[in-house]
């Protein structure tokens, strides 16, 4: 090989440019086949008919896609046992850091699942904008304690989720956000 590079510069040059474009051209193709795969994933699942029927974890699994096609980034699912009361980590496009509980439920999601997760905020996740996500209901209890925290605290009840999902309202602060002054959606 080194031999070849010696006598043929110009075709080595020539042979390694091709080779960094058809790499390139690759990682870029796989890209948009992923941005493809995720956008029909979410189009295929953006109906409350079809969040009711999910597990927690698909639901969990839904919302990170969401976010990372809201441009989120470093996206991480937690949520098993052991996850300190946060599903989701990610950081927003401008540097803000995301906690996120995911409450797929049917029934209310009441003040003790509030506070759970209002606790993980200050000891693990201080510093992070808290988001509370749910395919039901907060109960007046529940947003008041919300309402109440010494932390920022998104909330995103069915009717807030319905928009989210379709792309109508956004998590991120720089375009409208879902929640103005620490109020609920929904």
């Amino acid at each position: 090989m080194a031999k070849f590079i010696e006598e043929y510069p110009g075709w080595a040059i020539t042979i390694a440019a091709v080779a960094i474009v058809m790499f390139g051209g690759g990682l870029f193709l796989r890209f948009r086949m992923i941005e493809a795969r995720r956008a029909q994933f979410l189009a295929a699942n953006a109906e409350l008919a079809k969040v009711d029927v999910m597990t927690g974890s698909q639901f969990e699994h839904l919302v990170a896609e969401r976010m990372i096609h809201e441009g989120f980034h470093q996206v991480r699912e937690r949520g098993r046992s052991g996850d300190g009361g946060v599903d989701i980590v990610a950081v927003a496009p401008g540097g803000g850091r995301y906690a996120i509980q995911c409450k797929r439920y049917t029934r209310t999601v009441g003040a003790p699942e509030v506070r759970n997760f209002l606790g993980a905020l200050a000891n693990a996740f201080d510093g992070h904008t808290g988001v509370l996500i749910t395919s039901g209901r907060l109960t007046r209890q529940a947003r008041e304690e919300a309402l109440n925290a010494r932390q920022r605290l998104l909330l995103v009840e069915r009717d807030g989720l319905a928009d989210w999902l379709t792309g109508k309202i956004t998590l991120l602060p720089s375009r409208r956000p879902l929640v103005g002054g620490g109020e609920p959606v929904g």
